[in-house]
């Protein structure tokens, strides 16, 4: 199946799901609480901004297996992996870079301080509650990195009382999955702890050559690559009376994942974040809230079992929010608030400075005037490197009648330099200042009796992105070094709808980018490396009482691998299938097939990608 005929059949599909008739309710829940969009509870039908929601519902259904999988089919999300099941994934939102998107575990930033991305690819999915998926430029209300968008990621919670939970699966590749976890919830105090186990001999992760001439990963490994995850999370809450309530969580993932590599082939690594958060509502239109979390990065690399290096970062984060007004659901809402960070670098590399702080105070208005909706908010950040920064946003939606809404926003954000880009030996270059964005969107949505749909357009400016720059000179740059000398300029539209119709289950995305190079060089007017121009998704599912079926189908256009576009990935589409039983109320039987048609792909030139697999998996969930 090529890009073409796929992304003909996702248009054909979204374009036939207005005016089909008798559809039920749509499958989105407009009534939802959503967080991210504005750091206090909105309803998904009063977000402005373009925002996804995936509840564990969704996460069953698909049957993903990992996280990558399950953002692929979101609008916007473009991945690239470095060869298969745990292996380093990149997630590029809306075109931008990979260390353009925030990620957030349970309200508390992560990410490596060096490499300036997450390890989404450690994150089981069995854990996961629910993902908010917000996109468009954030850093007026949560700072440094969110350029692109933000994800915030929501571990499982209880719905009512004591109630276990286990499932056990295998598939290809040898692959081994389990997890197992209980909650509860009593009249004043909840609780949830999850456990999981992945483990799978993988794929050959790099068809690569050895230097000289090589490519990819520069050595000639003919093996399988594979990967091993345990996570464990524990949370809880207790509510000791009508003003006053606390909760708390704690998450750990530990890994250790072959790969193909000069220098290292195999990695252990772990991702600890821990929070807690602290609420006071004295009033019903005032609402204080306290946060303190702490998110740790932590890696050791090995060559044929002899250690070689070990990367540990450490992000200690605080926060300060008042909101007054619409707390109890009235028309307006201010939020203030103060926000705190340090990232520490622990490890044998030797950078020139290993800790550095930043404190930002952060200003928010939220009002309905009638059929009028405005969020304003402005952001002032500062900076113990690169000293002050000052972003903000404006987002505006007018209802033209109950079920059709158009909005449009304009916003600034940043992204500071990575420890790496400012100090690592040879490289670093301590004088870098943030890379800076303007975006602009226009959007239309509509929540029809059949479904919803939406349509966004874009444009995202970025300036000052930090590249290597051969010219540089000097005793800290004896080959060259980071620089703030590349502009790009991202323009797209992202088309989206859903509806039931009957006992079957439509939804369908797809998104046009023109992620341009916009700097002065030779590389001028060329696409940003590892980002497609088209990609769509579709989904159809159907119940039949306690059977069901479904199947989705991914279609990606070509990119390029690198920034003179001299390397062409080719376009592909991927076709998975699914079936689940539900022999008990608590009993069910699922198994996935993926990649049917076993398509050769890259994402990333030279690694390589899973061919046809399959899962199947026995879960017991009993509802409360």
């Amino acid at each position: 199946m090529s890009f073409r005929s796929s992304s003909l059949a996702v248009a054909i599909a979204l374009a036939f799901l207005a005016p089909a008739v008798s559809f039920a309710d749509a499958s989105t829940d407009l009534d939802q609480v959503v967080v991210t969009a504005s750091r206090t509870d909105q309803t998904l039908n009063q977000v402005l901004a373009a925002s996804t929601v995936i509840d564990r519902a969704e996460i069953e259904r698909l049957q993903p297996r990992s996280l990558a999988d399950l953002l692929r089919g979101t609008p916007g999300v473009s991945i690239a992996n470095n060869g298969g099941p745990g292996k380093a994934t990149s997630v590029f939102l809306r075109g931008t870079e990979a260390d353009h998107v925030l990620v957030l575990v349970d309200g508390v930033k992560i990410g490596s301080a060096t490499s300036g991305t997450a390890a989404l690819q450690d994150i089981p999915v069995d854990q996961i509650e629910r993902i908010e998926i917000v996109r468009g430029p954030y850093s007026s209300l949560y700072g440094s990195d969110a350029l692109g968008g933000v994800i915030q990621i929501f571990t499982r919670h209880p719905e009512g009382g004591f109630v276990p939970h286990f499932s056990v699966g295998v598939g290809s590749y040898d692959t081994l999955r389990g997890s197992a976890g209980f909650a509860g919830r009593g009249a004043q105090g909840w609780y949830a702890v999850e456990a999981s186990h992945d483990q799978t001999d993988g794929i050959n992760a790099c068809r690569g050559k050895p230097s000289p001439g090589g490519g990819g990963c520069f050595t000639y490994e003919p093996d399988k690559d594979g990967y091993r995850d345990n996570a464990l999370s524990l949370k809880g809450g207790w509510r000791f009376d009508e003003q006053w309530d606390a909760d708390a969580s704690a998450t750990r993932t530990e890994g250790r994942n072959h790969y193909d590599g000069t220098s290292s082939n195999v990695a252990e690594s772990a991702t600890q974040v821990v929070g807690g958060r602290l609420r006071y509502k004295p009033s019903q239109d005032v609402l204080l809230t306290a946060n303190l979390g702490r998110s740790e990065d932590l890696s050791t690399d090995y060559e044929n079992g002899v250690y070689a290096d070990t990367f540990n970062t450490h992000r200690d984060v605080a926060s300060v929010q008042a909101d007054l007004g619409r707390v109890g659901g009235a028309a307006g809402l201010t939020t203030l608030g103060f926000d705190w960070q340090r990232d520490r670098v622990v490890g044998n590399t030797d950078y020139l400075v290993d800790a550095r702080r930043n404190h930002a105070l952060f200003a928010q208005w939220q009002q309905e005037f009638g059929a009028s909706s405005v969020q304003a908010g402005l952001r002032r950040d500062e900076n113990s490197q690169f000293g002050g920064k000052t972003t903000g946003s404006l987002q505006y939606g007018y209802a033209l009648t109950k079920t059709l809404r158009v909005t449009g926003s304009y916003g600034t954000a940043f992204k500071a330099p990575t420890f790496n880009d400012l100090y690592y030996p040879d490289y670093g270059n301590p004088d870098l200042g943030p890379e800076t964005s303007r975006n602009w969107e226009l959007g239309v949505r509509g929540t029809p009796g059949w479904g919803n749909w939406s349509i966004n357009a874009f444009q995202n400016k970025i300036d000052h992105l930090i590249v290597f720059d051969s010219g540089l000179s000097g005793p800290l740059f004896p080959f060259g070094g980071a620089n703030n000398i590349d502009r790009s300029r991202i323009r797209g539209v992202e088309l989206a709808a859903d509806t039931t119709l009957g006992d079957w289950r439509l939804a369908g995305n797809a998104t046009w980018l023109q992620p341009d190079d916009d700097s002065d060089d030779a590389s001028h007017g060329n696409l940003l490396p590892r980002r497609a121009r088209r990609t769509a998704h579709v989904d159809v599912d159907r119940s039949f009482g306690a059977f069901s079926a479904g199947a989705s189908v991914f279609a990606s256009g070509y990119r390029y691998d690198d920034t003179a576009n001299a390397h062409r990935l080719g376009g592909y589409a991927l076709t998975n299938l699914r079936m689940a039983y539900a022999f008990d109320a608590a009993w069910k039987v699922e198994l996935s097939a993926n990649n049917i048609l076993d398509r050769h792909y890259e994402t990333a030139r030279y690694f390589n990608q899973p061919g046809r697999n399959w899962m199947l998996t026995l879960r017991y969930q009993p509802r409360s």
